[in-house]
C-alpha cells in the first residue's frame, strides 16, 4: 500500500485528496489496497477518499456482526467531524453501508454498492474445511474473479493466512453468518437515498440476479454492469469502474 495508514484513537485509515468525502468500506477478505485505483482517481478529482480499516478481527466475537460494524462507521464519521458523506462499499462493505444509511439517512448523500451482501451471498465464509490445502484456497480466491490471474500470490497468501488463523477463521464465519441472517429486503423499499449499483456480470459470490433485486427494491437506484467481471469490480476493471462512478456522480451533481 503506497498510502500512509493513519492511526488515531481506535481508528486506522488512509486518506487522500481534498473535497467531498467518499468513505470506502472494504469486504471480508478485502484489504484497503483493493481500492488503490479508486483512491488515486477520485483523490485527484475533488474528493477526499477515506478508507477506514474495519475491525473485522479485533471486535469481540459477540460484536462481530453487521450492526456493530455500522456502529463503528458511525463513530468514525463522528470522529472525523464529517456531515454528509458518499459511501462506497464492496461485498460486506456494501452491506455495512446499506445498514448505516438505513439508520442515518441524513448523513448519507449517496451510496455506491458493488458485489454487496444484504440480500444473498453464496457461502461467503463457507467451504474452508480443507483450509490447510494451499491449492484449494488458491482456487477459492481465484473464483472470486472472472480472470483468475487477478488473484495474485499476495492475495492468495493473505486468504490462506486468514483461514489458517483460528481466531480469524472463527470471526470470518461469524461475519458470514451475520450477513446471511441480516437480510435487508424489507428495509430497502423505505430507503430513498440515491444509490449507484455497479456489478460484475460474472459475479459468482453475489450473482447478477442479486443486483437486479437490489435495483428493484431500492426506490432511487441505477444499475450498471461490467462484463467479464467477478465480485470485485474495482479491482478487476478499475478504469471502467471509475468511469461509471464518475459519470454517475457528475449526473447526480455530487
Amino acid at each position: 500500500m503506497a498510502h500512509l495508514l493513519k492511526k488515531e484513537k481506535e481508528f486506522r485509515y488512509i486518506e487522500e485528496g481534498e473535497g467531498t468525502p467518499i468513505i470506502v468500506l472494504h469486504g471480508l477478505m478485502g484489504g484497503l489496497s483493493n481500492f488503490d485505483a479508486v483512491t488515486k482517481h477520485f483523490g485527484a478529482k475533488g474528493y477526499k477518499v477515506i478508507i477506514p480499516e474495519l475491525p473485522i478481527y479485533t471486535m469481540s466475537l459477540l460484536k462481530t456482526n453487521v450492526k456493530s460494524f455500522a456502529k463503528y462507521l458511525k463513530d468514525f464519521i463522528e470522529f472525523k467531524g464529517l456531515d454528509e458523506v458518499i459511501i462506497l462499499g464492496n461485498s460486506l462493505g456494501g452491506h455495512i453501508g446499506l445498514y448505516y444509511t438505513k439508520l442515518h439517512p441524513k448523513k448519507v448523500k449517496a451510496l455506491i454498492i458493488t458485489g454487496s451482501s444484504g440480500l444473498y451471498e453464496s457461502a461467503m465464509g463457507g467451504g474452508y474445511t480443507k483450509r490447510g490445502d494451499y491449492e484449494v484456497i488458491k482456487k477459492k480466491a481465484q473464483d472470486v474473479f472472472y480472470d483468475p490471474k487477478v488473484a495474485t500470490k499476495e492475495i492468495v497468501d493473505e486468504v490462506y493466512e486468514t483461514v489458517n488463523d483460528r481466531n480469524k477463521l472463527v470471526k470470518t464465519l461469524a461475519i458470514a453468518k451475520s450477513a446471511i441472517r441480516h437480510n435487508m429486503a424489507k428495509d430497502l423499499p423505505k430507503m430513498d437515498t440515491p444509490i449507484c449499483i455497479i456489478w460484475g456480470k460474472n459475479d459468482s459470490v453475489t450473482p447478477p440476479e442479486v443486483a437486479e433485486e437490489f435495483h428493484d427494491l431500492l426506490p432511487d437506484s441505477e444499475l450498471y454492469w461490467i462484463d467479464k467481471c467477478g465480485h470485485a469490480a474495482m479491482m478487476e476493471h478499475p478504469d471502467e469502474f471509475n468511469e461509471i462512478l464518475s459519470g454517475w456522480l457528475d449526473k447526480r451533481g455530487f
